[in-house]
């Protein structure tokens, strides 16, 4: 009876809740609820941490060359599809870089940067292949705690910035994100291309470095809101989620950082030349 009363009482809130969603996604895929996105991500963190491995146990690794070659350079074009549409809707059209509200009028602007946000969304269970192919391959050591967390928090998220915030400051670091995209899954693409190609990657270092400046930038944009004074931004929970991504996530790259490149201990002797093996 209690745990009836209880499941009663989270139907109404949520019933309750959910009426404030925008309702220009109405009928988008995935978008009813955010259960279809919790079932993929289940799914995803079962199979890389615990069905797949298994199932690899005792079988060869697969040699998906061809595979992630067309699937790296994939993604750099959706990337940079997605940087011009972001900059097309809002961030080279008007937006300040300040106190940018969510515009939930009908307009051909507002619709174009809603389509895009629900794009940025979707291209979040695209990039979940990242982790299929490393168990595929065997490569097991990759698919950390944080390499999981990242992919699966992602998605999940977004769908709430999506069904409720499609526009806005809160898509910043969507349009960072893509462009630094652009760059790493072209080096992806030409790692894939085999050790004949390798000697183009001497940029690695470098990569790591946009990495992290695009963690300065959301971090400090984000931080923006709370030295404006009266930003009517709609949403300001999604600001802190934004904001403590960010900070995590340049602590991170910070610690990695230091000790892949100053004390040079967490790299194999070919990544510390600008080559991962495991490419």
């Amino acid at each position: 009876m209690a745990f009836s009363n209880l499941t009663s009482k989270a139907i109404l809130l949520y019933d309750e809740w959910i009426k404030d969603a925008d309702p220009r996604l109405e009928g988008w895929p995935l978008m009813s609820s955010p259960f279809p996105t919790t079932f993929i991500i289940g799914t995803y963190v079962y199979f890389v941490t615990s069905l797949g491995p298994k199932l690899m146990e005792n079988k060869k690794p697969f040699e998906l060359r061809q595979i992630m070659t067309f699937y790296n350079f994939s993604v750099v074009a959706l990337s940079l599809y997605m940087t011009y549409e972001f900059l097309m809707s809002g961030w080279a059209t008007g937006y300040s870089f300040r106190c940018d509200i969510v515009d939930y009028s009908r307009s051909p602007t507002a619709l174009r940067m809603v389509r895009t946000c629900w794009l940025y969304f979707f291209s979040k269970f695209i990039e979940l292949l990242d982790t299929v192919f490393f168990v595929l391959r065997k490569k097991n050591s990759q698919v950390t705690f944080l390499h999981v967390f990242h992919h699966s928090i992602m998605p999940w998220t977004w769908w709430f910035g999506v069904k409720f915030a499609a526009g806005g400051l809160g898509t910043f670091h969507a349009l960072l994100n893509c462009i630094v995209h652009v760059v790493m899954y072209t080096y992806y693409g030409i790692c894939s291309l085999g050790p004949a190609y390798h000697k183009y990657l001497w940029w690695k270092k470098y990569m790591t470095t946009i990495q992290l400046v695009q963690f300065i930038m959301i971090t400090v944009h984000i931080g923006q809101i709370y030295v404006m004074d009266d930003c009517p931004y709609q949403y300001p929970i999604f600001m802190f989620i934004i904001w403590l991504y960010g900070s995590m996530f340049l602590v991170l790259f910070l610690h990695f950082w230091y000790h892949a490149y100053t004390k040079g201990q967490r790299l194999p002797k070919l990544a510390r030349n600008g080559i991962s093996k495991d490419q």
